[in-house]
């Protein structure tokens, strides 16, 4: 457990999206370093698209709508959906030992935090309630979103709060699919969210006592002190300079999207309950039956993130009649935490790409 019983809170306000994201990443490696306590902070957005750490870009976010309305485009470092930011819904992240909270399992984590989160939003005057695998809702409506992942023994952890917002232009500037809507019955997007303000008209609270009522909860579900604090000016020199040298740039952010269909990639796509799992192929051999080439996009959660890297590398040059062995033996031996999917549904989308080729 934590020595000291207490955690951190920050409130660094509304930062430029690049920034803010470093920011948790500068966060975590002091926290790696044993430089900074267990900290929770608080963070808004100018208006910002915000597309998971393994999605395909393209594919989640209206990239020339963004462009024409001046909309940030970001690269999240954690997993999950893309998600639509501006100055009126709040931001939080957790950066914990994970001895801290007494569970090592994300999963196990995951229930704990959302369930104190639920229960901090539901101090506004609301009924929040966790629904797996990782949302915060009010009458089957979303309010909140989740998600986070280990580096070494750091507890990285997100959420946010629909506090106000346009839903208009959130839909405007994400590309949600249907399967997604289709899974709760909606029609649009719009009907899937809800803000405290829908909820709560003027009784609607102001940041200062959302931010109180959050940490509270998260106060009395750790058994922790919380601790006012402010960012370190170590922290925000590595923050600016991960922005600089690698979050903040075109490179990462554009890192992950669909190939384009010129090159003749197959493409299988695999829906589960825990999310959507996108592989793209190119194969190789005289007989077309060894992969050339592989890349895994989705909204799944899996920790590290970088897990999903080394497992594309791991599939080039292995032979189709190889491949179910080839995820579960890199899965074992990686001692991976996929808090929603499982190695099968990584096999089962590989699998479908193959049933459009020659071979399949």
């Amino acid at each position: 457990m934590n020595e000291s019983k207490t955690f951190r809170v920050l409130d660094t306000g509304v930062l430029e999206g690049r920034l803010n994201i470093s920011i948790g990443q500068a966060i975590i490696e002091a926290h790696q370093a044993g430089s900074v306590p267990d900290t929770l902070r608080f963070l808004r957005f100018p208006p910002t698209a915000l597309v998971g750490r393994h999605q395909a870009l393209g594919q989640e976010i209206d990239l020339d709508y963004c462009r024409r309305h001046g909309i940030g485009v970001v690269r999240r470092i954690t997993g999950g959906g893309a998600i639509f930011m501006e100055p009126g819904l709040l931001g939080w992240e957790l950066a914990f030992n994970r001895k801290s909270l007494g569970i090592t399992s994300l999963p196990e984590l995951t229930r704990e935090i959302c369930e104190a989160a639920a229960d901090g939003i539901s101090r506004l005057g609301v009924d929040a309630r966790y629904r797996p695998r990782n949302d915060i809702e009010v009458d089957g409506r979303k309010i909140s979103g989740t998600g986070g992942f280990f580096d070494g023994d750091t507890l990285f952890y997100q959420g946010t709060v629909l506090v106000d917002m346009n839903p208009q232009v959130m839909v405007s500037a994400l590309r949600v699919p249907q399967a997604k809507l289709a899974r709760h019955e909606l029609d649009s997007a719009e009907q899937r969210v809800v803000t405290l303000r829908e909820l709560l008209g003027d009784e609607t609270p102001d940041l200062g006592r959302i931010q109180t009522e959050l940490g509270t909860a998260f106060s009395k579900h750790f058994g922790l002190e919380m601790q006012h604090a402010e960012i370190s000016e170590e922290e925000l020199s590595r923050a600016d300079t991960l922005c600089r040298e690698e979050i903040g740039t075109e490179e990462f952010v554009t890192e992950v999207d669909e190939p384009p269909a010129a090159r003749g990639d197959l493409a299988g796509r695999h829906i589960s309950p825990g999310g959507t799992i996108t592989t793209y192929l190119r194969l190789e051999g005289p007989a077309q039956n060894r992969i050339r080439a592989v890349l895994i996009t989705g909204d799944f959660f899996v920790t590290p993130p970088r897990v999903i890297y080394d497992l594309e590398s791991r599939l080039r040059g292995v032979y189709l009649d190889e491949l179910d062995g080839a995820v579960n033996t890199f899965f074992d031996d990686a001692q991976a935490e996929v808090l929603s999917v499982t190695p099968d549904d990584f096999i089962a989308s590989i699998r479908k790409a193959l049933a459009d080729s020659p071979q399949g």
